[in-house]
């Protein structure tokens, strides 16, 4: 596993084939890393579907409110948490493979819970959806995750930690 530097803006996702470690850009988007802090330390993420993966493109998941319910994942993708949306964080970082990225509606200051992991370089995103972290070690785990919209056979994150309380 990658060096860890700053443990309290770490997140750990555990995958089926193995962890995906991801470097939080609080300096860059303080508001989105600290809500993807507060509902991992809540266990919200953990057992959450991917519920939205394009070859070529991204793995999104995310959706706390809808996402573990296996019997209707037709829902899975259309809600939030809990808290209150978040405003757009938007900056320079660019919209590169394995950079995380802040799912939304049409309105930017609508991202919740939801995130996408970039499986390439995606800048035709850059300064439309916030950039607030970047996996700095397991991108072979995240290319693995299964394709579709949604997928028939869906992975889960198994769980969410922050490195600071692994």
């Amino acid at each position: 596993m990658a060096e860890i530097k700053d443990p309290e803006n770490t997140i750990i996702i555990e995958l089926k084939d193995g962890p995906v470690v991801i470097e939080l850009l609080s300096d860059v988007a303080p508001g989105h890393a600290e809500r993807m802090k507060e509902l991992a330390r809540a266990g919200a993420y953990d057992g959450v579907v991917f519920h939205r993966v394009i070859d070529g493109f991204m793995a999104q998941t995310g959706d706390v409110e809808h996402g573990r319910d296996a019997d209707n994942m037709s829902r899975a993708g259309t809600g939030g948490s809990d808290k209150p949306d978040l405003k757009a964080e938007f900056s320079g970082i660019p919209h590169d493979r394995g950079t995380l990225g802040a799912a939304r509606s049409a309105s930017p200051d609508s991202a919740n819970s939801q995130f996408f992991i970039n499986f390439a370089d995606n800048h035709f995103l850059n300064r439309q959806y916030t950039v607030y972290g970047r996996v700095i070690d397991g991108m072979e785990h995240v290319d693995k995750i299964t394709r579709g919209e949604p997928p028939a056979n869906p992975d889960r994150m198994i769980s969410v930690k922050v490195a600071a309380d692994a």
